[in-house]
């Protein structure tokens, strides 16, 4: 079949052979797959933070060539989402995820193998990869398998669990498995879960697939766009915002995206079609995605140097501190959010995610060098991982609402990458709010005391951008005709 109708120059649209909505029993499967694939690699993305002194002197790697380790993974992740995620609706999304998956896990098994911190760093870019691939899938098929209403809201409620539980269980489990077992368990520990989840894909269901050629241009554009503008993120830690590499990366980023947005209006077959952000909701989102994955990867930062620098606690301590997140998000993702959204409308639920989540960081402005972990650090950390899991499921859930089958690979990418993105920006960009403000707090001041107003004031720009979210909700987002739900 030509990829286009010649008459039209439109891309044709077909339906793969879906055997439609699973059994109850399917769906379970399909739910527990979805979930399990979305917690792998959100873990692993944070799992690696504790090894790193290991792994330097397991493999005589110097403390500069350790960033690496992490940014290899970030780069190829980041970079790849949104071409991943337009491959998956062109050429079958179950396939693709498959593929994801498994060359996660065998990058997973050779990066546990490695000699060398070379071979480690390419792994870990296989590894990115690999998630790439897999992550859109994830959450495209989530889509495709579940109509709108209560199951999918229920499905996207455990989807968002995973992603809550996995980015505060990671630096728990990677205090453990190194101090317990070794740095390469870190790695291993996802070959197991790859073979659990691999047999239960044939319970997902594909969707439709559009048949058309991909957008060569725009794929170039967008990955080494965001890629650019990660490392440049990447950088800003340890060099700073004036660092020439930085500001190199910054401008190379800026004209590549620029040229990007430029080459899908002139494309018959753009990479993120045209229809996936015309309704106002699912572009609103995407802005929150962003914006709230910057103000709560921030707070996770500086809830880890508070704990480490300032009371001086063991990496597995801090990990253990984490828990209190762990259980709030995993409450409001399983249960609180997706019975709010059965109970209110999308953007009540999001509003309602946004204030405990300012809330919460509120709370941790209190902190002083000596604060009790009842009196502040576990009411502070519960009440925000409730509102980061309600935000998460009603902002994923507004995200995916209405889109055509068609196209949910492509729109999950979005908000992946948004993510992603987010969390690298908010890092960078609030870390140096809190140097700014530590440095001008450092004359007359214990160095404890002046380490944590810095932190305050990370957490104060977080509040902050969880008030531009809830602004943009409340302006932005408006209830969408649904169609008919399924039968309960």
């Amino acid at each position: 079949m030509s990829a286009y109708d010649e008459a039209s120059f439109e891309p044709t649209l077909e339906t793969s052979a879906s055997p439609g909505l699973p059994a109850p029993s399917g769906l379970g499967v399909a739910t527990f797959v979805i979930a399990l694939a979305r917690f792998m690699v959100v873990l692993d993305g944070t799992i690696m933070i504790v090894a790193l002194p290991s792994v330097g002197r397991s493999l005589h790697m110097a403390a500069s060539d350790l960033n690496w380790v992490l940014n290899a993974y970030a780069l190829t992740f980041g970079g790849l989402m949104l071409v991943a995620g337009r491959v998956g609706d062109l050429f079958g999304r179950k396939r693709v995820f498959r593929a994801g998956l498994v060359l996660f896990g065998t990058a997973s098994l050779l990066g546990g193998l490695a000699p060398t911190g070379t071979a480690l760093v390419v792994s870990r870019g296989l590894q990115g990869i690999g998630a790439a691939v897999a992550t859109p899938g994830a959450l495209s098929l989530l889509v495709s398998t579940f109509p709108e209403g209560e199951r999918r809201t229920r499905a996207l409620g455990l989807y968002g669990a995973a992603t809550g539980m996995a980015s505060v269980t990671g630096l728990l489990a990677g205090g453990v498995l190194t101090t317990y077992a070794s740095w390469r368990w870190v790695l291993w520990v996802n070959v197991p879960l790859v073979v659990v989840i691999l047999p239960g894909i044939t319970a997902l269901s594909e969707g439709e697939t559009e048949r058309t050629s991909i957008d060569l241009r725009g794929a170039v554009f967008a990955t080494f766009g965001v890629g650019a503008l990660i490392l440049a993120v990447n950088r800003v830690a340890e060099d700073g915002w004036s660092d020439a590499v930085v500001l190199a990366c910054l401008a190379v980023a800026a004209a590549l995206l620029v040229e990007f947005v430029y080459a899908q209006r002139s494309s018959p077959a753009p990479m993120i079609p045209r229809g996936v952000l015309n309704e106002p909701g699912r572009a609103a989102a995407n802005a929150v995605t962003v914006l709230t994955a910057a103000g709560t990867f921030a707070t996770f930062y500086f809830v880890t140097l508070y704990l480490q620098q300032v009371r001086g606690y063991s990496p597995l301590r801090t990990g253990l501190m984490f828990l209190p997140f762990a259980v709030g998000a995993g409450l409001a993702t399983g249960a609180v959010g997706p019975q709010l959204l059965k109970r209110a409308s999308e953007r009540v639920a999001l509003s309602l995610g946004l204030l405990l989540s300012a809330a919460g960081t509120g709370w941790f402005c209190t902190l002083t060098p000596h604060s009790a972990f009842l009196a502040v650090l576990m009411p502070a950390s519960a009440l925000t991982g409730v509102g980061i899991g309600v935000t998460a499921v009603a902002g994923t859930a507004i995200g995916v609402r209405g889109i055509d089958s068609s196209e949910a690979g492509i729109g999950s990418a979005l908000l992946t990458a948004g993510g992603q993105v987010g969390a690298a920006l908010g890092v960078a960009a609030l870390a140096g709010v809190a140097v700014w403000r530590s440095g001008h707090a450092a004359n007359g001041a214990d160095p404890g005391g002046a380490l944590t107003r810095g932190y305050v004031a990370g957490f104060e720009v977080a509040i902050g951008l969880y008030a531009v979210c809830l602004v943009i909700t409340l302006v932005v987002v408006r209830p969408m005709v649904q169609g008919p739900r399924e039968a309960e």
